[in-house]
């Protein structure tokens, strides 16, 4: 039985991706903020959460993140930008899936194909930004995606069957993202889930770093 970690696992997408692994035949364990006291964006509270687990993990999906924080939502100008948004943006959605993978490495098995998935943006993508806007937000995510690069080369040295990489859901159907979707096309949560899982499983330790959609198309950097 594939074991599995989901880290924001109270949030819309965690909870999703939970329920589909429970539907997978996974044995899912959830941790959060809202049932665990994880907050990511404390090293200590990382430390001390991720240091109660005991693997090996099969699967690791770090499901955190967030588009508004304290009621402030993406920028339109430079105008609006503020050290306060872009230090709460940078620090939930960047810093706190670092602090997080820093601490999963010994939760990964060496002897077999082991897999993580941090939850990423494609306004995170610099080569696919032709709107402009949304400083804070998009820069984060682009941080997080170097985060992730980075640290799967590291991990591949140690764990030669890791696949790490940053997934794209889609814009994801809630009540946040119908203020923002603009007429793009969106998903539910659960379609969400079952599509980035399904991509995930394909992947093979060749495409470890990589940033993909929940299509299992590549997304530029």
């Amino acid at each position: 039985m594939m074991q599995a970690l989901v880290i924001g696992a109270s949030g819309g997408i965690g909870a999703a991706v939970s329920a589909e692994l429970d539907r997978r035949g996974a044995a899912v364990t959830r941790l959060s903020r809202r049932n665990d006291g994880l907050d990511v964006t404390c090293e200590d509270s990382v430390k001390t959460v991720l240091g109660s687990v005991q693997g090996p993990f099969d699967l690791i999906f770090v499901a955190t993140g967030a588009l508004e924080i304290a009621g402030r939502g993406p920028e339109k100008s430079l105008r609006e930008l503020s050290a306060t948004s872009l230090d709460a943006q940078f620090r939930l959605n960047c810093m706190g899936p670092a602090l997080v993978l820093a601490q999963v490495v010994r939760l990964l098995p060496r002897d077999r194909i082991c897999r993580v998935a941090v939850l990423s943006a494609r306004v995170g993508s610099i080569g696919d930004n032709g709107l402009g806007g949304w400083y804070s937000y998009r820069a984060s995510k682009a941080a997080l995606n170097q985060i992730v690069h980075t640290a799967a080369i590291e991990l591949s040295r140690t764990h030669k069957k890791s696949v790490c990489v940053a997934l794209h859901p889609g814009t994801v159907r809630t009540a946040l993202t119908a203020r923002y979707a603009a007429g793009r096309p969106t998903v539910s949560a659960r379609d969400a889930a079952c599509n980035m899982l399904t991509v995930l499983e394909g992947l093979t330790p060749s495409e470890t770093g990589l940033f993909f959609d929940a299509t299992g198309a590549r997304v530029p950097w």
